[in-house]
């Protein structure tokens, strides 16, 4: 399958770069990236409360979101989108399917997705060009909204897009809309509404359910296709949109040692998913070559999805 795609081109600043600390509030702005100070739109990023064209889709988005992803409704995705049993594909076929949507719970960006995912490989690479698996987890991260394809069933976007959050424990007040919770069956739930829910504390965010989203469905497809990416690259593609987490510290009473460590990952990772965002666009096929050769190392031929 070939869809066309047209050729952009972005710049940014290279300078020194670290590890960011130990806290896992700090969203760590190092490495020399030119930080943008609005959006597409003119807002602050990630401003759900800025009066924008955009402004209404994505509270619309979130109240249906939150009212719907419940921990049965995870559970039964999981099992049904598992089996891995509904194409077979290359990455790079992928990506080319998802330059057909435009992510209606993003309020800083409307250009359809292929754009946002080189923004964010191309930003990455610039600061971290010894870290190749770094670039193919910015290209291949939001691959899982193919779920909004016919072909995969065509999900509702609030079943694919927008932040994640657990399910079965208290939903945290940090969550964007957070109202909007009140409606879902799981609020009012006593096995799923204290603060651990059906959790203890410590157990390891793989051992917690997510609500279904593009997120936990491309890890399953990298997990299960027997990627060679490290395990940091597994827990950012899994748990990016996770921003109750790793923007505002919230729900680390479920974290174990292998979260902790991995979320430094993540958090160097955040800032080019986020900030990258722009209507400058890149030269797909001159950067395109280059991550053919990063796909091929990293994942098999095909896929199962």
């Amino acid at each position: 399958m070939t869809i066309a795609i047209e050729q952009p081109q972005t710049e940014v600043e290279v300078e020194d770069k670290q590890i960011p600390s130990d806290d896992p509030m700090e969203l760590v702005l190092d490495g020399g990236f030119t930080v943008p100070e609005t959006n597409s739109f003119g807002h602050s990023f990630r401003d759900y409360d800025a009066e924008s064209e955009r402004q209404k889709t994505v509270e619309e988005f979130y109240c249906t979101n939150h009212i719907h992803q419940t921990y049965n409704f995870v559970k039964r995705m999981r099992e049904e989108y598992g089996k891995l049993d509904r194409a077979e594909m290359s990455i790079w076929e992928c990506i080319e399917l998802l330059n057909e949507f435009i992510d209606e719970s993003d309020p800083d960006l409307d250009e359809p997705q292929i754009e946002h995912l080189l923004q964010t490989a191309e930003a990455i690479r610039k600061e971290y060009p010894d870290e190749d698996w770094l670039h193919l987890t910015g290209l291949i991260h939001d691959l899982g909204k193919v779920l909004l394809h016919p072909s995969f069933g065509q999900l509702p976007q609030w079943a694919v897009v927008g932040d994640t959050f657990p399910v079965g424990c208290a939903f945290d007040e940090c969550n964007v809309h957070h109202k909007y919770f009140k409606e879902n069956p799981d609020y009012s739930n006593p096995k799923y509404n204290t603060k651990l829910g059906a959790y203890s504390e410590g157990c390891g965010l793989n051992n917690v359910l997510m609500s279904w989203g593009h997120d936990d469905y491309m890890y399953l497809v990298a997990k299960e296709n027997k990627t060679t990416l490290p395990s940091a690259a597994l827990f950012i593609i899994r748990y990016h949109s996770f921003y109750p987490l790793h923007r505002h510290g919230a729900y680390q009473y479920l974290m174990n040692d292998e979260d902790k460590e991995n979320l430094k990952w993540l958090h160097i990772f955040n800032k080019y998913d986020l900030y990258s965002k722009s209507k400058v666009r890149i030269d797909v096929e001159k950067v395109k070559p280059y991550y053919l050769s990063l796909i091929e190392k990293y994942f098999p031929a095909k896929l199962k999805w």
